[in-house]
């Protein structure tokens, strides 16, 4: 999970509103983190004593955060998120989504879920951040919380197998064995040699033994509804 993480914060790092210089200064940073984090934090620090630019910030989190200091990254990038002079709402959404997801990579749920509601607030059409809010009630086992964001997850990004697989974990643990079967099913079709998606399979397919339920082959997933938790 933390290399997805770290890569998913990387992705998203470099706000198109800064200006030229900035953007690729920022992008070098980027690069430098994947290959020497120490190194691209130590350029970070020099390029703050020369003004303390947002994307020097910005550069410093994301290197302390790949260097294992998760917590103190995420509370950096969500100060940066609030600052004066971090950019639009876009930006700063994109400051808060990488926030959340650090805390969630220091184990800190809580955090992560306050982080990332309100970069749901500037980022409402994001359904990432809903599939990672999702990740964080799960680690506090909120199945019925972390379901309703995975509802709206599958809503905003069609065929996302990983948000089917995270939802039918959810409703394993929801013990509803048929639409966990379904959802996963869907995964299956969507990203087939997913592992992550296969162990789940069996894990349905055991609980469902377990339950003296028929064998699942006949539950048909092709129409699996887009929201299986909210309304139920």
């Amino acid at each position: 999970m933390r290399s997805v993480l770290v890569l998913a914060l990387l992705l998203a790092a470099a706000p198109s509103a800064f200006a030229q210089t900035e953007e690729e200064r920022l992008e070098q940073c980027i690069a430098k983190i994947d290959v020497d984090a120490d190194a691209a934090y130590q350029d970070g620090l020099t390029w703050l004593a020369k003004g303390n630019r947002p994307a020097a910030r910005h550069c410093t989190a994301l290197a302390l955060i790949a260097l294992g200091q998760e917590a103190e990254g995420a509370a950096r990038l969500e100060e940066l998120a609030n600052a004066p002079d971090a950019g639009g709402l876009d930006e700063r959404g994109i400051y808060l989504a990488q926030s959340g997801n650090a805390w969630l990579m220091a184990g800190m749920p809580d955090e992560a879920i306050v982080t990332l509601t309100n970069a749901m607030k500037l980022r409402p059409e994001d359904g990432e951040l809903y599939k990672d809010r999702a990740r964080a009630l799960m680690l506090q086992k909120k199945w019925q919380e972390a379901g309703k964001d995975l509802d709206v997850a599958i809503e905003l990004q069609a065929g996302n197998a990983e948000a089917f697989r995270m939802r039918g974990h959810a409703l394993l643990k929801l013990d509803r064995l048929d639409d966990a079967w379904r959802d996963v099913e869907t995964a299956m079709r969507l990203a087939p040699k997913d592992i992550d998606v296969i162990v789940l399979r069996g894990d349905v397919r055991e609980a469902m033994r377990l339950a003296g339920k028929d064998d699942p082959v006949g539950l048909d997933a092709v129409e699996a509804p887009t929201r299986r938790i909210v309304g139920n």
